[in-house]
């Protein structure tokens, strides 16, 4: 479970970055690994440190795909969507995912255990479809795979 909003937890992260050109994603991703997302919360506060507007930092946080604004599951499953694992049937895996655990793309579980997120190339081209679970690397998956993902995931 990720740690609720603490601003002074926040404003040490700040103060780290203190004077570093380009501290707004190093911010962004200690305040990330620090709360297990971007919250609300944090937005006004990073854009009155580093003199940017809101919507500058939520534009950033937005884009990036990288960057949450609520905390993900347990496990976390990026299926790769770029077009080498879409000619190996990515996308009716990918589909095969989401039905089997009643999920959209960004979906988490209502009991918190697994988020699926999309995410463009994984570098596996030549072993397609591919997937990441929990930082680890996943190729050739099939519907053997799945069930393999849906016993890990518990």
């Amino acid at each position: 479970m990720s740690p609720a909003w603490d601003e002074a937890r926040a404003q040490d992260i700040l103060r780290r970055h203190s004077g570093r050109k380009g501290a707004l994603l190093p911010i962004l991703h200690d305040i990330q690994a620090e709360f297990g997302c971007v919250p609300a919360p944090a937005i006004p506060v990073i854009a009155h440190t580093l003199n940017l507007t809101r919507a500058e930092v939520h534009g950033v946080v937005s884009f990036y795909h990288d960057f949450r604004e609520k905390p993900a599951g347990r496990h976390v499953l990026k299926l790769c969507r770029a077009e080498a694992c879409q000619s190996m049937n990515g996308e009716a895996f990918a589909q095969q995912v989401l039905e089997r655990f009643d999920l959209d793309w960004g979906g988490t579980t209502p009991d918190g255990r697994l988020t699926i997120e999309p995410i463009y190339c994984l570098g596996l081209c030549a072993s397609s479809p591919s997937a990441m679970l929990d930082g680890q690397p996943m190729a050739r998956l099939d519907q053997d795979s799945l069930d393999e993902i849906a016993r890990e995931v518990g």
